[in-house]
């Protein structure tokens, strides 16, 4: 047995794990990622980037080499339940109206690139087979022995470090089984889709099959289909390339011809949420604490926003400058989210189900009716990107809670944005008024940075969170300080200088 420490060691090398990898790494906490594969699945499952996904993801400075690799796609908002009206994004702000389209694993490639380069360390084909919980952690797995600070479980939905602390994973189970696969082509008929639009123009169904064709490049698809009437396969059950062949032809024509299977798998549309998102020294994190439906793009987006939401939390407790109670605000906030996740995508598999009634029929017209509606499509734009999503951080002015808009931001230094102040995983507060006193000193972590905006951005001065929300504005900074210490960091010493009664200087100050 090999023993190892660490300070903070992740089971899973999926997006959620590898993107904690990172924001752990950026804060110089010392990261170990088990993962069980030997090698990376290169699977384009999981492939879209939602608006609100692609600001945070922006912030860290990842955001650029993934546009790099994303798939040609139209300018075409998302989707509710598969409806034909695109959902627009644009009332809400973002420069990142519509979802980005890129292969899971090459997401993954990025994600690692960058926490290995920041220091993170990977180990494959390590598969996790024991967890002791109390007082740290320590996690067996194929003969290494890992003890460390904090384990954060990001290994699917199948979960094993969940199933090694027994822990209920309630919710409702599937009610179809459908297979993704990315396959080859070497003849189509006109019936395959040319181009990634709006998903409404990519589903078919046909001769009791329903189908969805994604173009990926060249020759290669996503084939996502399923069966209208139940067949006995399990989850299990190997995908045979016959299989694939018989659903392209009844769906796409004989004239569609498979040329070979890279990979496939079955999903299905089972709801389940873990009750607790911390046990003692051990959290759970993306498809390990939840999972739903595949509408919409949810799970690789909430996995992902589940771990910036922790890292910095995670982070600053390792380093012993959190306020008491931060780490527990990761359940407080992000429980809420998955929940409100599982609930409307509970509801677009009934919209969506290809074996509709002919009540349910009637319901997407209305639905789509109500949809060409601006405020209700604002509404579930807001809420299938993310963009819409609010933190209750109780505090009094209304901008609380909210995500901060990407501004166009003029310093002394020159031109900027808003999302470029966030490189560094620090908490920004952001200056826009000249309220701040020139001697206050900030705790580590806290950049101050005096700006002036184009764009009214509703208060004079904003304590930005470095997940990108707003957790204090106000017009004055006399209530400053108790929310600096109550959402981001412990009464950092100096604060105040006791000689001459009046706050100290700050070292941290930007232009």
């Amino acid at each position: 047995m090999t023993d190892v420490e660490t300070e903070v060691v992740i089971a899973g090398a999926g997006p959620t794990g590898l993107t904690l990898a990172y924001e752990l790494a950026l804060a110089g906490v010392e990261t170990l990622v088990l993962e069980k594969l030997p090698r990376r699945v290169e699977q384009v499952k999981g492939g879209a980037i939602q608006p609100r996904t692609a600001e945070l993801l922006e912030m860290r400075g990842l955001l650029e080499p993934l546009l790099r690799r994303a798939m040609p796609r139209d300018p075409v908002g998302g989707h509710f339940a598969m409806l034909p009206v695109p959902l627009d994004c644009t009332p809400w702000q973002t420069r990142h109206p519509y979802p980005i389209t890129i292969p899971q694993w090459e997401i993954e490639e990025v994600l690692e690139e960058r926490a290995t380069a920041r220091g993170a360390r990977i180990r494959r084909g390590v598969a996790v087979d024991g967890v002791e919980n109390g007082d740290g952690v320590t996690v067996s797995a194929d003969g290494l022995r890992v003890r460390a600070r904090h384990l954060v479980a990001c290994d699917g939905g199948r979960s094993t470090v969940r199933k090694l602390l027994g822990l209920a994973f309630p919710g409702r189970p599937g009610t179809y089984l459908a297979v993704l696969a990315d396959v080859r082509l070497s003849a189509t008929s006109s019936l395959v889709p040319r181009r990634v639009g709006h998903i409404s123009g990519l589903t078919r169904q046909a001769n009791g099959y329903w189908a969805m064709l994604v173009p990926v490049g060249g020759d290669r698809y996503r084939l996502t289909f399923g069966r209208e009437d139940e067949t006995e396969a399990t989850r299990d059950t190997p995908v045979t390339r016959e299989e694939i062949a018989a659903a392209l032809r009844a769906v796409y024509g004989e004239e569609t011809v498979l040329g070979g299977v890279d990979n496939a798998s079955r999903f299905t549309d089972a709801t389940r949420q873990v009750e607790h998102y911390r046990v003692g020294d051990v959290l759970f994190a993306g498809d390990a604490a939840h999972i739903h439906p595949p509408l919409g793009g949810q799970g690789l987006n909430t996995g992902v926003q589940d771990a910036i939401n922790l890292g910095w939390k995670l982070a600053a407790t390792v380093r012993g400058r959190a306020p008491e109670g931060l780490l527990d605000t990761y359940h407080a906030e992000r429980h809420p989210v998955a929940a409100g996740v599982l609930h409307h995508t509970s509801a677009q598999r009934v919209l969506a189900d290809p074996r509709a009634s002919g009540d349910v029929a009637a319901l997407r017209d209305i639905v789509v009716d109500l949809l060409r509606l601006p405020d209700a499509n604002r509404h579930l734009a807001g809420l299938m990107s993310g963009l819409s999503l609010r933190y209750d951080l109780a505090g009094e002015h209304p901008l609380t809670g909210h995500r901060m808009p990407d501004a166009d931001l003029l310093t002394d230094a020159g031109p900027t944005r808003v999302s470029a102040l966030f490189r560094a995983g620090h908490a920004v507060l952001l200056d826009l008024a000249g309220i701040v006193p020139s001697g206050l000193r900030l705790p580590a972590g806290v950049d101050l940075v005096r700006a002036g905006s184009t764009a009214a951005l509703g208060a004079a001065a904003l304590l930005v969170r470095p997940d990108g929300y707003v957790c204090w504005a106000g017009d004055d900074a006399a209530t400053l300080l108790p929310a600096v210490t109550r959402h981001l960091a412990a009464v950092p010493t100096g604060m105040y200088d006791e000689r001459n009664g009046h706050q100290g200087t700050t070292d941290r100050e930007r232009p």
